[in-house]
């Protein structure tokens, strides 16, 4: 058995002959009892297992809705007759600060407090499930990253993140083509995480299912230096050291730096991974209204891929990992260093200019599975290992005026944006005469530019007491340029160039009903574009840029309601999106996505949330989501590459791949005293299909959650300790599925009753 390389300050490209680990993975897993038969159109996969059949949908939600339902009714009286209410909570969805009861869209914040909360802060699925219309899917495998869809939007990513904007402190963290990465988002030193869905996220550009961003907190009063350790099963490892401190002349500035490593042997059979990130902030004001940031962040990532399983083989072991990744040792590496800075300047009590500008590399390495008898029969095969080197830059410039129209309130936003990024992609045999997953002969050379050049404009009007209007628009134009590097006799020229453009309008308007409660409508146009990833693979199998891929373009509605009471605060949105040349994977096969267009797909839903105290010294929080995602008229795609004629026609009414019809998850949190919190927490996911076809689906399944933290001062150091044990009733559930993988591998498995223990201490200066 071999063991995880150590992390090396300079890594050779593609030194892996050796696998990552192997270690302290067993074969004995529970089995799941079965498959049950779905519906006409396919079966479900994994069976009742421990999580009953019988135990219908509806009684599932109404356990974990009820509570919430029930007591937004009538607020509960405070002890002693005082009044309590809810901090407001402030945005800049709109660009500019704001209560969120007077933007105009499905906009939800997560505090610091249940970042950090008896949580491991590995990554964002821990916290996103507080928010209703958010899929954040642990894959238990970090050389894939999470998979996050809002909306719907997103669901097709086999890695990566896609129909989203991510961001982490005003610094873009999504590529000029829609691609982005989260592995290196600082939730050690997390202050507050903004989502936002709906028709406004098209003025962030080129997305369409919504925003994420990030921020770091402000430093303490006090310097402070902390340390922590989370400790769990399957070998996981977190270390994290600290620096927070006040800066600047009045010590009005924040310095804030973190590094945190993660090692795992992981749940199952070769998912093993070693990943290192840090992170340096400095914020804080200057001059006469001025204010600044500037961030670097680094992450380091070795990661072995397990891939996904068949339906049997979850039955027969849920915890190994397919043939194929044993065999050719699939794994990825990741280096990634980012510099962004920001400064905000108020011109006038009326004018303020801000600028963004940023710049980074991203090195990526990859073992895939692709079979050597293709390899070698293909000709134009771009091969099995691949080698990215990816430089990117982008500056965003903004003007803000603020003045009265009519005598009420407004304000005017326009910006550009410019964003480009520069990828040399090279391919490589996976084997070398008859050994298998290491690097061979070059089959792939480009260079590849994605350059973005965006316009936009945003009007906010308080045209009346309790009304306000919001509209906007952006231009977005993204070219795609290819050059090929590698010509030979039998492997032509492959350079090419696409270009895609489009203006996405947005409006909404708010009614401001009582001081707590707020009413809106809003309605846009979406634009979102193939990743260079997309359309770096063709369905005929052969070299060059997929041509033939169409931008999605969608038309999106909503219609909510957002309140904040004494003590409880709650929302609840009505949406549809209407796609046309939806992105779909027409195959995946060996860690290969090839991608086209889908006719008309349509996404509608409702999301509820509610959160607030329900007695003294006990909260609940809840949300609730219903999606029905479905194409809307047929299309016919190429099953197996590579073939010369579609060959399987996906029927209208099937369900989009990847999403789940139901969704809902609660937290009740005891706090005996202020400085310990017990909590419950319960999560329900409907089954959900995994390819166009509606073939298979990964079974639904209820779970439940229990945490503990308490927090304390002893010798002068400030202690926090926590432990919680997810999946307490352990089910077997599949936690992920892999759309339309062309060998049947659609599941990922998440494991069943695990455990978690953390320790942080930290000590302030005085």
């Amino acid at each position: 058995m071999s063991s995880i390389h150590p992390i090396r300050r300079s890594m050779p490209r593609f030194q892996h002959c050796t696998p990552i680990s192997r270690r302290g993975v067993g074969a004995g897993a529970d089995l799941a009892d079965g498959v049950i038969p779905g519906p006409t159109t396919g079966s479900q996969v994994g069976g009742p297992g421990r999580c009953r059949a019988g135990f219908r949908t509806s009684h599932r939600l109404a356990l974990l809705l009820l509570p919430g339902l029930l007591h937004a009714q009538t607020p509960l009286p405070v002890p002693g007759g005082e009044a309590t209410s809810l901090t407001p909570v402030v945005v800049t969805a709109t660009r500019a600060p704001a209560d969120a009861l007077v933007v105009p869209a499905a906009i939800d914040v997560i505090g610091a407090d249940d970042i950090q909360r008896a949580q491991a802060k590995i990554d964002l699925s821990e916290t996103l499930q507080r928010v209703p219309g958010v899929v954040a899917r642990d894959r238990q495998n970090y050389a894939q990253d999470l998979q996050i869809s809002i909306r719907g939007f997103g669901a097709r990513a086999t890695f990566g993140v896609r129909g989203v904007r991510l961001y982490t402190d005003g610094i873009p963290a999504t590529m000029p083509d829609g691609q982005g990465q989260v592995s290196h988002f600082p939730l050690e030193s997390a202050g507050r995480i903004e989502v936002l869905r709906g028709p406004f996220s098209a003025l962030y550009g080129n997305a369409s299912g919504g925003v994420i961003s990030l921020f770091t907190a402000d430093a303490p009063a006090e310097p402070r230096l902390g340390a922590g350790m989370v400790f769990g099963a399957y070998g996981l490892q977190r270390s994290s050291l600290s620096f927070h401190a006040p800066w600047g002349l009045q010590q009005d500035g924040s310095v804030l730096a973190d590094i945190v490593n993660v090692d795992t042997d992981g749940y199952r059979d070769h998912s093993a991974a070693r990943r290192s990130s840090a992170q340096v902030l400095m914020k804080g004001a200057y001059g006469d209204g001025g204010r600044y940031t500037v961030l670097f962040n680094g992450l380091d990532l070795k990661a072995d891929d397990p891939q996904g399983l068949t339906a049997q083989q979850l039955r027969s072991n849920r915890r190994a990992a397919s043939s194929g990744a044993l065999a050719f040792d699939t794994r990825k590496t990741v280096r990634q260093g980012q510099f962004g800075a920001r400064i905000e300047q108020a011109l006038s009590a009326q004018h303020e200019v801000a600028v963004t500008a940023y710049t980074g590399n991203r090195a990526t390495t990859q073992m895939l599975s692709v079979p050597v008898a293709v390899q070698r029969n293909t000709p134009l095969h771009g091969g099995g290992a691949i080698d990215l080197d990816r430089d990117y830059r982008g500056v965003d410039a903004r003007w803000r005026w603020s003045t009265d129209l009519w005598q009420r309130p407004f304000s005017l936003t326009s910006g550009v944006e410019y964003e480009v990024s520069d990828e040399h992609r090279r391919g490589f045999n996976n084997f070398v005469d008859d050994r298998v997953g290491i690097v061979g002969a070059l089959r792939r050379d480009e260079l590849n530019r994605v350059t973005g050049r965006d316009a936009y404009l945003q009007a906010d009007w308080e045209l009346a007491e309790r009304w306000r209007i919001n509209v906007g628009a952006r231009r977005s134009e993204v070219w795609f340029r290819s050059r090929d590097r590698f010509i030979t006799d039998i492997n032509p020229d492959d350079s090419g160039a696409l270009t895609y453009a489009r203006t996405s309008p947005v409006a909404g308007v708010l009614f401001r009903a009582t001081p707590g409660l707020s009413v809106y409508a809003n309605a846009g146009g979406g634009f979102e574009t193939p990743t260079f990833s997309e359309l770096a693979y063709r369905s005929d199998g052969l070299s060059g840029l997929n041509s033939a891929l169409s931008p999605a373009r969608s038309r999106n509605y909503e219609l909510g309601l957002r309140a904040r009471q004494q003590r409880m605060q709650y929302s609840a949105a009505v949406f549809q999106s209407r796609t046309e040349d939806e992105l779909v994977v027409v195959a995946n096969l060996g860690g290969r996505s090839v991608y086209g267009n889908a006719g008309v797909s349509r996404r509608r839903g409702v999301e509820l949330a509610w959160s607030g105290e329900i007695a003294p010294r006990w909260q609940l929080a809840s949300t609730y989501t219903f999606l029905d995602a479905r194409y809307l008229r047929d299309f016919s795609v190429c099953s197996t590459p590579p073939c010369a004629a579609d060959d399987l026609l996906i029927q209208a009414g099937r369900h989009i791949p990847g999403l789940s019809r139901h969704s809902a998850w609660a937290e009740l949190r005891w706090s005996p005293q202020p400085t310990t919190d017990v909590m419950l927490e319960g999560q329900f996911v409907d089954r959900i299909q995994v390819d166009d076809a509606n073939s298979q689906s990964a079974p639904a399944y209820a779970s439940l959650d229990l945490a503990a933290e308490h927090r304390f001062n002893a010798a002068g150091l400030e202690w926090r300790g926590f432990a919680r044990v997810n999946n307490l009733l352990d089910r077997d559930i599949v936690g992920s599925v892999i759309v339309n993988e062309g060998n049947g591998r659609y599941y990922e498995p998440a494991p069943g009753r695990h455990w978690l223990i953390g320790l942080s201490v930290g000590y302030a200066f005085d």
